[in-house]
């Protein structure tokens, strides 16, 4: 019995030599004609092989990220269909084609360029290549006292082809609008303008606030012009702080309702000279001065846009433009808060 058991052990210890041996062989040849990659598939068809799955899937990461580094202002790459990667074992002798799998990747990504426009009135004007630009730009534009400079804004850009961007001594050079001096209306002239009969009542007072008050409407601009002189601005020409906004512009220009309402005053009103009032309910109120003619009366309901009044200089006046305060229950508010 015991010999019996010892040949059926030397019988599967050969067994298993042969079976190990056999094992290594097999091994040994697959590892000689054949190596370990990974099998690449783009949207489910299968592009090449690589053999370092890491290298290649960092190398289109960073592009997804930066581009390929030839432009700066690019701010990314959209690519929809990433690569999938399967292992397998492949021929030594067949080639593995990272680069023109990578091409491929290339081939579908849509490029984002990053770059800031500069606004003028809120029209795209300039392009520039960073915000440090964008920045410098409005800066020596407040420098020079260009007389555009509230309407100067900066609007970061994200765009799949760049406009043409212009260095910031350029900008400056094609946004700078020069300064208008007020003209002034020396005091031994009479002046032509009619001063208009008073219908109706106004509140003149130099109550001001600093805040900002909820007019629950939206005002539009009366007329497009220059601003001479800020809200609460002290002159030797008024004996206390701007109660509203100077705009200059050409004597005779149209004055359009800020908004709809009913006029309460029109007429002659003193330093104001020719002016409209126009209430719009829960205490809001226009007023118009320093006009050269008026076209409504008091108790005229006026719609926004419509025509009410000319750019003039009557009354405490240095020049043609149009003086526009917005009240509320008598108290005025800068009129920069809603328009301008």
């Amino acid at each position: 019995m015991f010999k019996k058991v010892m040949v059926h052990t030397r019988r599967g210890i050969k067994f298993i030599v042969l079976f190990i041996i056999a094992s290594f062989l097999i091994l040994g040849a697959i590892a000689f004609l054949y190596k370990p990659t990974y099998s690449v598939f783009i949207n489910g068809e299968q592009v090449g092989y690589t053999e370092n799955k890491a290298k290649l899937q960092h190398k289109i990461n960073d592009y997804i990220e930066k581009g390929d580094g030839t432009n700066s202002n690019v701010a990314f790459v959209q690519v929809d269909n990433l690569p999938e990667y399967k292992l397998c074992l492949l021929k030594k002798d067949i080639v593995t084609n990272d680069d023109e799998i990578f091409n491929k990747v290339k081939d579908q990504g849509i490029i984002y360029y990053r770059y800031y426009a500069i606004l003028d009135n809120q029209e795209e004007k300039m392009y520039v290549a960073n915000f440090e630009e964008a920045q410098d730009v409005v800066n020596k534009l407040k420098e020079k006292e260009s007389s555009n400079i509230d309407k100067i804004a900066i609007v970061e850009k994200y765009e799949t082809q760049m406009n043409d961007l212009v260095s910031v001594e350029d900008a400056v050079a094609k946004l700078y609008v020069e300064p208008v001096k007020p003209q002034i209306v020396t005091t031994n002239k009479k002046s032509t303008s009619t001063k208009y009969a008073s219908t109706g009542t106004v509140n003149t007072k130099t109550t001001t606030s600093s805040g900002k008050a909820s007019l629950g409407i939206s005002l539009i601009r009366p007329i497009s012009g220059t601003i001479t002189s800020r809200f609460g601005a002290r002159s030797s020409i008024r004996s206390s702080s701007h109660t509203g906004l100077d705009i200059s512009a050409p004597r005779g220009t149209g004055i359009s309702a800020a908004a709809s309402g009913t006029v309460t005053f029109s007429g002659y009103k003193g330093s104001y000279g020719n002016m409209i009032v126009i209430s719009h309910g829960n205490g809001v109120q226009t007023y118009y001065a320093h006009c050269d003619k008026l076209y409504v009366s008091a108790g005229t309901k006026v719609s926004q846009g419509q025509k009410i009044a000319a750019v003039g200089s009557t009354g405490n006046s240095t020049g043609p433009h149009l003086h526009l305060e917005v009240r509320v229950n008598g108290v005025a508010y800068n009129p920069q808060n809603y328009v301008y």
